[in-house]
């Protein structure tokens, strides 16, 4: 596993007043609660049908927003793109056959000229050092749309879902059946940030990264929330409210899939799982979704909200660049 410190905006161009979005460790709980907030914010005025004032549309104005994917995305590129229109921006979609990088110019190359000319850049990539790059050298806000170790809009999103549907975060407890991945572990996070507590059930084998668990601890004197892991899916979704899985096979990982696959085996998210939840639980997945992660009953059961939860991450992109991007009033 990738082992990375938390990163605290030490990039040289913050000295030039520039905010990134790279982790949910990275924001302050009052700063994290006003994204979900301000994402619901949004939301409220979208389904309102009342046209938004030119504060909001002329807000990106002949600007570009630029989306550099290097991975498949539908969620993260429907909602970004959304977002950037929502604003009047114009959205620019560079996935990895698109542009020069990597086949003949350097990501620092990259970087320069991109950022020059457009207002932001969300870029879905590989590793994590590329997002640190992309901070480093961007003269623009990055919007960290997931790497291999962090996904702070699916964590924005999912809190958002989680306060829709209980109305109120603190008290509630989290159960995570699945993989020590990117989902996880900005998801942990936010949720301790929420006051929710966190039990997490890794298959043997496989450990949280430890830098997670020490910011989660930190998170946890804050706001009284706990965080436990272990081995066990039953200890973890015993009286959980929410129930969350992920794909036992990232993308990067296929060459792995029949070894894990067989580590996951005990994993799934089923009806005999959920029996032993919370009676008001309710089940997320950030999608897409393989038969191994989850059953179909569960999936697509009453107690399900994986669809609002999938439409919620055009809100935590709006609330992204509102919060990142926009010249602060």
């Amino acid at each position: 596993m990738s082992m990375f410190k938390v990163v605290q905006r030490s990039y040289s161009n913050m000295s030039k007043g520039l905010k990134h979005l790279v982790s949910i460790s990275d924001l302050s709980t009052s700063e994290f609660a006003s994204l979900v907030d301000r994402a619901a914010y949004h939301k409220k005025l979208i389904k309102s049908g009342e046209p938004v004032g030119s504060e909001i549309s002329d807000a990106l104005k002949g600007k570009l927003v630029t989306l550099m994917f290097s991975k498949r995305s539908t969620r993260t590129r429907v909602s970004s793109e959304g977002a950037a229109v929502y604003f009047g921006g114009h959205p620019m979609f560079l996935g990895k056959d698109d542009i020069q990088l990597g086949v003949n110019e350097s990501l620092y190359d990259t970087t320069r000229i991109i950022s020059s000319m457009t207002s932001c850049i969300f870029a879905r990539v590989n590793s994590h050092s590329e997002i640190q790059q992309l901070c480093q050298h961007s003269s623009v806000p990055i919007i960290n749309s997931l790497c291999d170790t962090y996904h702070p809009l699916q964590a924005i999103c999912d809190i958002l879902t989680i306060k829709e549907t209980f109305g109120e975060t603190k008290g509630l407890k989290l159960a995570w059946v699945g993989d020590a991945n990117n989902v996880i572990n900005d998801l942990a996070i936010a949720a301790l940030k929420s006051g929710i507590s966190v039990s997490i059930a890794n298959p043997e084998g496989i450990t949280m990264n430890p830098t997670i668990l020490e910011a989660a601890k930190l998170v946890s004197e804050e706001t009284g929330a706990t965080l436990e892991t272990s081995h066990d899916p039953k200890k973890a979704c015993k009286d959980a409210n929410i129930i969350v899985t992920d794909t036992f096979v990232s993308m990067g990982e296929e060459a792995q899939k029949q070894q894990k696959l067989k580590q996951f085996a005990s994993f799934q998210v089923s009806s005999e799982l959920t029996k032993l939840a919370a009676a008001n639980w309710k089940f997320m997945h950030c999608l897409p979704r393989h038969a191994e992660e989850v059953t179909d009953e569960v999936f697509y059961g009453k107690n399900s909200i994986v669809f609002e939860e999938g439409e919620n991450r055009l809100y935590a992109a709006i609330a992204a660049i509102e919060h990142f991007v926009l010249p602060s009033k």
